[in-house]
């Protein structure tokens, strides 16, 4: 009996000695309390940084790189509501400087009451007729591949003007007057003019050039969106990299370093996130604020274009954080995660017991792999990591992408560095 009482004081008193190590152990320590917290201002100020330096990316990139930027308003030429809203200014424009009493000099007298009469029908009256089929004249300009031709080449040309107008210096084919971005139709009138001419509609050619803008932003806050341009344009691609290099020593100052990852994943992908969704709101904001001359459907489609990279890169950074976040949770130590690489290395085991009875041999890699598995680990993650980087303009697929081939490259190394089956029935044998 007191050998029994001895044992169970015994075990009483390593149970308290290991409940005590083990508040001891969950209680950090100051230092470590300090390093939680500067972590965590870290992490949380490059999260903030993310829709900053998405901004500052495109804007270095669209604005600043005229070959990403022609590429970016080119397919506007095809749009249809920006074909009827330049259409309609166009027309607009030349009507302005028709004279309808020009149209019946050729006409006898006592015939034009009938002419008139005659083209009213066209459209309820002369005027009306004339305007209809100057806007279809218009409307085959700018439905034509000379369209296309005339607008790419023109946005090229004044791609420099964008950014003096943005920056508030210099002058151009585009500019900034009363808080609204336009651009010269010039080009596009004179083309008209040249169609109403060949169609016999003679008059038009003594119609002077023509100056008149097409709204391509229009906003009460021009000034202070140079003013952040140019902020912008001073921090260039420093943000974004500033951005994860926060992220990243928040991680390494941490004391639980893969919950950390995963937490920080989480949250650049839910700054991204909300950046599309400010980006979605402004849009609406933005397109009930425009005048009524500004055509509605138009102005959406320049919006939709000038942002497509933003939203693009919205998309990639929220579809990189969940993967980052994913990927650091399945190598954690929690159930879920452990009976998830169990299935995964029972279906590779078992596809390389089906392998060794159909005769394939590994020959002598697959010691080489098993000898070697945490190094090659670790290259093929910096190969993705490296081919990401070097990506031209990574999208979320391009990140699907590299993470499903980096699963199959570690399929590959887990088949190869598998034991035969026949090694583990010899050595059950020895056993």
């Amino acid at each position: 009996m007191p050998d029994d009482e001895n044992q169970n004081e015994l075990a009483a008193l390593r149970a308290r000695v290991a409940a005590l190590e083990g508040e001891a152990a969950a209680r950090p320590a100051p230092r470590h309390r300090g390093r939680s917290f500067l972590a965590a201002v870290l992490i949380v100020i490059g999260c903030l940084l993310v829709p900053l330096g998405i901004v500052a990316a495109w804007t270095s990139d669209i604005v600043g790189d005229t070959d990403r930027y022609v590429s970016t308003v080119a397919p506007l030429a095809s749009d249809a509501d920006v074909q009827a809203a330049v259409a309609n200014r166009v027309t607009g424009a030349v009507m302005e400087h028709i004279d309808l009493e020009d149209l019946l000099e050729g006409v006898a007298p006592e015939q034009r009451p009938l002419l008139a009469k005659a083209l009213g029908k066209l459209g309820g009256s002369l005027e009306s007729a004339v305007s209809s089929f100057v806007h279809d004249k218009a409307q085959d300009v700018v439905a034509s591949d000379a369209f296309e031709t005339v607008w790419t080449d023109a946005n090229r040309a004044v791609h420099t003007s964008v950014v003096r107008a943005l920056t508030g210096s210099g002058d151009g084919a585009v500019q900034i007057k009363n808080d609204t971005v336009t651009v010269d139709l010039a080009p596009v009138i004179d083309r008209v003019k040249e169609r109403l001419v060949d169609s016999g509609l003679t008059v038009a050619g003594k119609i002077p050039e023509i100056h008149t803008d097409f709204t391509v932003v229009k906003s009460d806050d021009i000034g202070k969106v140079k003013t952040g341009f140019r902020l912008l344009q001073v921090m260039g691609l420093w943000l974004p990299v500033l951005a994860v290099l926060l992220v990243v020593a928040g991680v390494l100052l941490s004391t639980h370093r893969r919950r950390t990852v995963i937490a920080s994943a989480i949250g650049v992908a839910v700054a991204a996130l909300v950046l599309g969704i400010a980006l979605t709101v402004f849009r609406t904001v933005y397109l009930n604020a425009l005048p009524d001359t500004v055509s509605q459907p138009a102005a959406g489609s320049v919006y939709d274009a000038l942002i497509h990279f933003l939203r693009t890169t919205v998309r990639m950074v929220v579809t990189l954080g969940l993967v980052v976040a994913l990927a650091a949770w399945l190598t954690g130590p929690s159930r879920p995660a452990v009976v998830t690489r169990r299935m995964w290395n029972s279906g590779i085991d078992a596809t390389r017991t089906a392998a060794d009875r159909a005769g394939l041999r590994t020959g002598p890699v697959g010691p080489f792999v098993r000898r070697h598995r945490t190094w090659i680990t670790w290259i093929l993650v910096a190969l993705a990591v490296l081919v990401y980087v070097l990506w031209d303009h990574p999208t979320a697929w391009v990140v699907v992408g590299l993470a499903l081939a980096l699963l199959f490259a570690f399929a590959v190394v887990g088949f190869l560095g598998a034991r035969p089956a026949d090694a583990d029935e010899e050595a059950s044998v020895r056993t």
